[in-house]
């Protein structure tokens, strides 16, 4: 089912198969901003993770994949660099934004604007 003109829930939803797929709107607003700017598909790595599956794949104890907020993400073609170089300067001051060598991860925690590089 189509939750935005480019997404649907079933890439947000948990890898576990449990059914937890919360979509929130900010996010996925700015997974549209940013595929918008690079006219290019976003791939959803990792969306939702119920507990168990976060725990499972090494999330940190208060994950915002679990509660829905949060989506890594590789744009088809483009850097990993270059997308979080966009959200850092597109969102400076809000989300927080995660630099990885293969992916960015993007959380829309309210009042947390971190930034982290883990190349």
């Amino acid at each position: 089912m189509k939750v935005s003109d480019n997404f649907d829930r079933e890439e947000m939803a948990c890898k576990c198969g449990c059914g937890f797929d919360t979509v929130d709107i900010e996010l996925l607003a700015a997974l549209e901003s940013l595929r918008a700017h690079f006219n290019k598909p976003i791939k959803i790595t990792s969306g939702n993770r119920c507990e168990s599956h976060n725990e499972r794949v090494g999330g940190s104890f208060n994950s915002q994949h679990t509660k829905g907020l949060a989506a890594d993400i590789q744009v088809f073609g483009i850097i990993p660099e270059l997308v979080y170089n966009y959200l850092d300067h597109k969102h400076e001051g809000k989300f927080g934004v995660g630099r990885y060598k293969t992916w960015v991860h993007l959380d829309v925690k309210p009042g947390d604007a971190r930034r982290w590089d883990k190349t």
